[in-house]
């Protein structure tokens, strides 16, 4: 994977093969941080990564100037090399070893853009817990955006505060807000 933009842009950034991951292509991040960047001053923001795996959208986030990133991962070995990889670049990362589910349940921490980045394979109950969870708790901040990353064949169009979603190859995001 790489840094597609900003003070880290095109740095490579290589993961072990053991982890259960997978990361978001370079399109997909590349097509994500686009609408981003019409969203938000990233220096200004926090962000929370939940299923954050290798930290690949976290390190995007660094890259471009934000200073207040959280990810979640129950992973041990993601936790690490996310940790490694932060430290090495200098970046402003916090990592929490937890289920995501748990987490969201005991969590207070507010972030104006909480990516998540589940297994393709969650249900459509367990896709639909994260929005559900992130509203009941108000981690989401006014004005924030909630992104779920999930494959074209998972729609969650029918969730509440759904407001677009866009496809990227087998990659889509979905997109949630305060309304």
């Amino acid at each position: 994977m790489r840094i597609i933009s900003g003070i880290y842009k095109s740095r490579k950034i290589v993961a072990p093969k053991k982890l259960p991951v997978r990361p978001t292509t370079d399109m997909a991040k590349e097509s994500l941080f686009n609408i981003l960047n019409n969203n938000f001053y990233f220096e200004a923001i926090k962000v929370l990564d939940l299923f954050a795996g290798t930290g690949n959208i976290s390190y995007e986030f660094a890259s471009r100037g934000t200073k207040q990133i959280t990810c979640v991962d129950q992973d041990f070995g993601c936790i690490k090399f996310i940790n490694e990889t932060a430290k090495s670049f200098e970046m402003p990362i916090q990592t929490i070893k937890s289920n995501v589910f748990d987490y969201l349940e005991k969590s207070n921490l507010q972030a104006d853009v909480i990516f998540a980045d589940p297994p393709y394979s969650f249900t459509d109950e367990e896709f639909a817990k994260i929005p559900e969870l992130i509203f009941k708790n108000n981690l989401l901040l006014d004005e924030g955006l909630l992104i779920v990353e999930h494959s074209k064949h998972t729609n969650l169009s029918n969730l509440d505060h759904f407001a677009y979603s866009k496809s990227y190859g087998g990659n889509m995001f979905s997109f949630f807000e305060n309304t």
